[in-house]
């Protein structure tokens, strides 16, 4: 993420990237016919990025037309508030009832129940598909000239409502399955194990969010342009939506990392998931989509997807599996974990017994409870991964500082030699002047005398 950072905001943040691109972009060790166009294209499609870029800074509104997109802009974020909040709502009860449902047919045919188990993940799975389409529509109302910048706030609004809708599903997980006495299904008693109900869920969640990934490619990119090609008979194709997409991906690994403590064998589920994601996507891209009618830069869309998927993404999931592994009560009845208080009294069971087995590793028991137990040393720990940070934070600040005076300097340097070429040239003039003056003397001179020859003759 550092490194992405500094080459999306420190190198192409450059006054200069058109003169770069221009003069510096091409790459003389490619001679291969084919790497050769590839290329070009590449360098070609740059240019318009940078070049709509350059003509988005000369748009200039008057104070009626912001006010009107002030309001437009209000409108529509509350209008996409609205909608996540009623979802999330929705969500909220509907696991509440499904609790309930799942409580009142424990007896009943399989076939009801696993209906009730995939009930929630259906809606869930559902919301994620239809409310982007909500939010593109608030775009539409909205009329950015950027693409970027619609691309940018499509990305925080669908970030929105997948943060809401996790938040939900963690407090439904680990806050009503652990410790719910109503139903007799999520408490922990010697037949249950929420442990397993958590990795199960987990699972169907994967599953089913997969599969209406495959519904919405088949049915929204395939079958729309089935349409416009047999039926409207033009050539307008539906665009990739890069930031639903993405932020899909990002959601389906959340749910990986969230269920790597209870169930192991999710991140290969997720590993194949994503290798069959990627080559449906791909050629759904080639075949179904078209390319953006405006150009626009994606060089930071790679690092602001890198920093969704650390934050809140990676230390989210983090976040939870360690205060599940902390301050959670194990089941009684069943796994790893049973007979003690948390799951993180394992590591000291282990370090116990291997201290009874081998007297000589009593250093190793000292090390784990001076440095694991002791909150202090974490305390410690953590300081010098935030000094370290921000150390980092100054040097890149720095690096940045020293960019700017050295574009600073590229530019008094331009302008000092603009202003000495134009020194010379003023200076040549005023040395020919009194030559070309002269000439023109004597030219007039010699008119003057012909005409007057030829009035006398």
């Amino acid at each position: 993420m550092s490194k992405s950072f500094g080459q999306s905001f420190r190198i192409d943040k450059s006054h200069g990237m058109l003169a770069m691109k221009a003069f510096c972009s091409w790459d003389f060790k490619v001679v291969k016919k084919s790497s050769v166009k590839l290329m070009s294209e590449n360098i070609y499609t740059q240019l318009k990025e940078l070049l709509a870029e350059v003509n988005q800074r000369h748009n200039k509104n008057t104070a009626l037309q912001k006010l009107w997109r002030l309001m437009v802009h209000s409108l529509a974020w509350t209008i996409c508030i609205a909608g996540t909040t009623g979802c999330v709502i929705a969500i909220y009860f509907s696991s509440d009832y499904v609790h309930k449902q799942r409580a009142g047919n424990v007896s009943s045919g399989s076939l009801l129940k696993e209906a009730s188990l995939l009930a929630l993940p259906v809606l869930v799975s559902l919301i994620n598909l239809l409310l982007p389409g909500l939010f593109n529509l608030a775009a539409w109302m909205e009329e950015y000239n950027s693409p970027s910048v619609r691309t940018y706030v499509a990305i925080s609004r669908n970030l929105m409502l997948k943060v809401s809708v996790l938040v939900v599903l963690c407090y439904h997980w680990l806050s009503r399955v652990a410790y719910n006495s109503d139903s007799d299904i999520y408490i922990k008693t010697s037949s249950q194990c929420w442990e397993s109900f958590v990795g199960q869920e987990l699972y169907r969640f994967l599953i089913i969010d997969f599969i209406f990934t495959l519904l919405n490619t088949l049915f929204g990119e395939l079958l729309w342009r089935i349409f416009s090609d047999k039926v409207l008979k033009h050539k307008r194709r539906p665009g990739f939506d890069i930031a639903k997409n993405v932020l899909d991906l990002i959601y389906g690994q959340t749910l990986a990392w969230l269920g790597v403590l209870f169930t192991p064998l999710l991140p290969a589920v997720q590993v194949l998931k994503l290798l069959l994601l990627f080559y449906i996507k791909m050629s759904s891209v080639m075949m179904n989509c078209q390319a953006p009618r405006r150009p626009y830069r994606v060089s930071q869309m790679t690092t602001i997807f890198i920093t969704l998927l650390c934050f809140p993404s990676f230390l989210g999931a983090s976040v939870c599996v360690t205060y599940t592994m902390w301050s959670m009560n194990p089941s009684e009845s069943c796994g790893p974990f049973r007979g003690r208080k948390t799951m993180f009294q394992a590591g000291k069971h282990w370090i116990e017994e291997l201290e009874k087995e081998n007297p000589h590793l009593s250093l190793l028991a000292r090390a784990h409870t001076y440095l694991v137990e002791n909150p202090f040393f974490l305390f410690v720990g953590a300081a010098i991964a935030l000094i370290v940070i921000y150390f980092h934070s100054q040097v890149v600040d720095g690096q940045r500082k020293i960019i700017t005076l050295l574009q600073e300097q590229i530019e008094n340097v331009g302008k000092d030699k603009k202003f000495l070429i134009t020194r010379l040239q003023s200076m040549h003039e005023q040395k020919r002047t009194p030559k070309r003056s002269l000439a023109s003397q004597v030219s007039f001179w010699i008119v003057e005398q012909q005409t007057c020859w030829n009035l006398h003759n």
